[in-house]
C-alpha cells in the first residue's frame, strides 16, 4: 500500500481548506500519484511541489524537504544548519521535545531562510505551538505542508534561473518516489 494519505486527488483538496489555494489547481477524481504524475509531466512545477507536501505524511515531507534543501541549498550558514538540524532531529525521532526545539528555533530564525520553513514545518506537525506561556493553540492541520511548500520554493528560489527546472524536477521525483513506497 503506497504512503499516500489521500486517494484522490480530490479527497486531498477536500480535506485542507488551504489545499487549492496553494496547489492553485482544479481537484480532479484521478489517484493522488498519478494526479501528482500529471503535474510533473506537464512542467507545472511549484503546484506538484505544494500537492506533494500536502499528500505525504507529515513526518515524510519535513524528511524529503530536508534532504531537498541539503542536495540544493549547501551555501547555509551554521544557524540556517542548526535549524535544517533541528527539524532533522524530528524526523529520526518525532519526540515532543524535538517538535519543541524545533518550533522554538524556527520561530526566532529569518523566514527568509529554507531552513526556518523546515524547523517550523516540524514545529507545527502538531501540539501546542504557543511557546513559554501558559495557554494551548494547535497548528491547523495544514500549516506542515504550507511551511514545506514554503522551504522548498524558497530553496529553488536561490538556484541560478537555469538550474530551477531541474531541481524542482528532482525534488518533485524524490517525493513521487516516497509517495509510492509502500508502508
Amino acid at each position: 500500500m503506497p504512503l499516500v494519505r489521500f486517494n484522490t486527488a480530490r479527497d486531498l483538496m477536500d480535506a485542507f481548506p488551504t489545499a487549492q489555494q496553494d496547489i492553485d489547481v482544479e481537484p480532479s477524481d484521478a489517484p493522488s500519484i498519478q494526479f501528482l504524475r500529471s503535474l510533473l509531466a506537464a512542467g507545472s512545477f511549484n503546484q506538484a511541489i505544494a500537492f506533494c507536501a500536502y499528500l505525504l505524511p507529515r513526518r515524510e515531507a519535513v524528511g524529503w524537504a530536508c534532504r531537498c534543501v541539503r542536495r540544493l541549498d549547501t551555501q547555509r550558514s551554521a544557524a540556517e544548519e542548526a535549524c535544517l538540524r533541528m527539524a532533522e532531529d524530528w524526523v529520526v525521532d518525532p519526540e515532543e521535545s524535538h517538535r519543541l526545539a524545533a518550533l522554538e528555533i524556527g520561530m526566532r530564525s529569518d523566514p527568509g531562510w529554507p531552513c526556518s520553513w523546515l524547523a517550523l514545518a516540524a514545529g507545527w506537525s502538531g501540539g501546542n505551538v504557543l511557546l513559554g506561556i501558559q495557554a494551548t493553540a494547535m497548528a491547523p492541520p495544514q500549516q506542515t505542508a504550507r511551511a514545506v511548500r514554503a522551504a522548498l520554493l524558497t530553496v529553488i528560489s536561490r538556484l541560478a534561473p537555469a538550474e530551477r527546472n531541474a531541481g524542482l524536477r528532482s525534488c518533485i521525483e524524490d517525493g513521487l518516489r516516497i509517495a509510492a513506497e509502500e508502508k
